[in-house]
């Protein structure tokens, strides 16, 4: 079984890169300064319409550098509030964004990403918005016991990193991101199935570890999946299924104690793994034994 333990250390070196991609995006977008603007003055300015475009920007930026990320998510948003659809808006909205993300405020990073990729969908940056929407998903990814509706956003926001920009920096990032997403939703199938198993409502259990063996093959869930199937139908007396479930385990991951299991409970029943063609189980991995 997988301990959800694993799920969260994986889940935390996915992200382990966020920080330094999202500071050189920083740099990045702060390449164009106004020569000779003043950085701050003593008094607030941020609400004043008059403000030069550049200036709030280069604030935004001091106030980040100094660590004051509250105050300048403000200035941020204040170059989109009072200069719209300029280059400094397009600029400040994507920053706004990543300060977002580095406040916690993940929600607000989500809007910000979302209205930059409505604004400025064929922009340079339009990558690293759909990149900071998964990361922010990614951030609210709850215990395995709990719904999983934002692992899920999580992946759909990942997908569309590499559908929408193959090319971009962040395409492998999403992709291993992706991987422990699935590898949660499929724990959390397990988690499922193993309470309808304990309860000996079989066929119950069995739908939930044959999502598992559908669409999550590739995680590290599916060892387990193999063994609980082939716990389920071995109990049912089903045992042609429970043989093929246990051959599709030792034909895939020989050196697996739920395979060691797997061969053991057949064994007591006076049964060897055996694969059937025509099971579902065996269609599911597409493998043909000796």
């Amino acid at each position: 079984m997988i301990d959800a333990r694993v799920l969260l250390s994986a889940k935390r070196t996915s992200l382990g890169r966020a920080g330094s991609v999202a500071l050189r995006a920083a740099m990045i977008a702060s390449f164009i300064a106004l020569a000779g603007c003043s950085l701050f003055g003593k008094k607030e300015v941020a609400d004043e319409p008059d403000v030069p475009a550049g200036e709030l920007y280069n604030q935004a930026l001091f106030l980040m550098e100094e660590g004051k990320m509250r105050q300048a998510v403000t200035r941020f948003d204040e170059v989109d509030k009072q200069h719209p659809y300029t280059e400094w808006a397009r600029k400040a909205l994507i920053m706004s964004a990543f300060t977002n993300y580095r406040l916690g405020r993940y929600d607000d990073s989500v809007e910000s990403a979302k209205r930059y990729l409505s604004l400025y969908p064929s922009s340079p940056d339009a990558g690293y918005a759909q990149y900071m929407i998964g990361q922010a998903y990614f951030k609210q990814i709850p215990d395995v016991t709990r719904d999983q509706e934002s692992t899920q956003r999580a992946l759909d926001a990942m997908q569309q990193v590499i559908d929408r920009y193959p090319n971009s920096e962040y395409v492998d990032d999403a992709q291993k991101a992706i991987l422990v997403a699935r590898d949660q939703l499929a724990g959390k199938e397990m988690q499922i199935g193993r309470y309808y198993l304990e309860r000996k409502e079989y066929p119950a259990a069995i739908n939930r570890f044959k999502v598992v063996v559908q669409e999550y093959a590739n995680t590290r869930q599916v060892e387990e999946a193999l063994y609980r199937l082939t716990t389920a139908y071995y109990a049912m007396g089903i045992t042609q299924e429970a043989q093929t479930a246990a051959a599709v385990l030792g034909h895939n991951f020989p050196d697996s104690q739920w395979y060691k299991d797997a061969y053991k409970l057949l064994q007591s029943g006076g049964l060897e793994p055996q694969e059937n063609k025509s099971s579902w189980i065996s269609k599911a991995f597409s493998f043909v034994t000796g």
